[in-house]
């Protein structure tokens, strides 16, 4: 499918790009800003592989991602003054790109005849967990554990996926179906600023 491939290319560019200026914004290094793009852009898909025994990973069997992200990458450090005119746009492919991981990894667990829970939750790995690395080696909290709406889109997404799977329909309107859904949830959250709920306890002060 040309489109649905088109798309994670732009998902896979997006991440390596917010990757890149994660990494940038804390002062790394030239090798740094690299490793932290490609964690950001393939981390959610290693970890997805790790877990139902995909070895060696799918970018270690296609290399055309490693070049995509290391082309990508370069742009990124040469442009960077000027990609702050391109956050929506940016936010807009990541959105995208969200969704169509999430497909891919909703896919992997149905291949694999895994129950349906586990294969939304290797959807919403594949998704997310590329930005749980990236936070967690630029030493900060992961931002979907804080605030963003961005794990809840991924896993309604693919209960979606499930749903009209179970029901036989044609595989483009599940991957249509699905993407717009994610795609739709962000922009909604993003626009009013919906954010979950925060618990904190009575003891805060002491824990932290």
């Amino acid at each position: 499918m040309i489109i649905f491939d088109t798309l994670d290319i732009l998902g896979t560019a997006a991440f390596a790009i917010s990757g890149a200026l994660s990494a940038m914004n804390r002062k790394f290094d030239l090798f740094g800003i690299f490793i932290i793009a490609f964690v950001t852009s393939i981390g959610g898909g290693t970890i997805r592989d790790i877990l139902i025994g995909n070895t060696p990973v799918s970018w270690m069997q296609n290399t055309t991602n490693m070049y995509l992200i290391g082309g990508i990458t370069i742009l990124a450090i040469v442009f960077r003054n000027k990609i702050d005119y391109l956050k929506k746009s940016l936010f807009l492919f990541d959105t995208i790109g969200l969704g169509i991981f999430t497909i891919i990894g909703v896919e992997a667990g149905i291949k694999t005849n895994l129950a349906p829970i586990i294969s939304v939750a290797l959807g919403a790995t594949t998704g997310c967990f590329g930005g749980v690395v990236r936070d967690i080696l630029c030493n900060e909290i992961p931002v979907i554990f804080r605030k963003e709406i961005y794990a809840t889109a991924s896993i309604t997404g693919g209960i979606c996926y499930m749903i009209l799977y179970h029901l036989h329909l044609d595989q483009d309107i599940i991957y249509i179906s699905t993407a717009t859904l994610i795609i739709i949830i962000r922009l909604l959250v993003v626009k009013y600023k919906i954010s979950l709920p925060l618990f904190t306890t009575k003891n805060q002060d002491i824990v932290d």
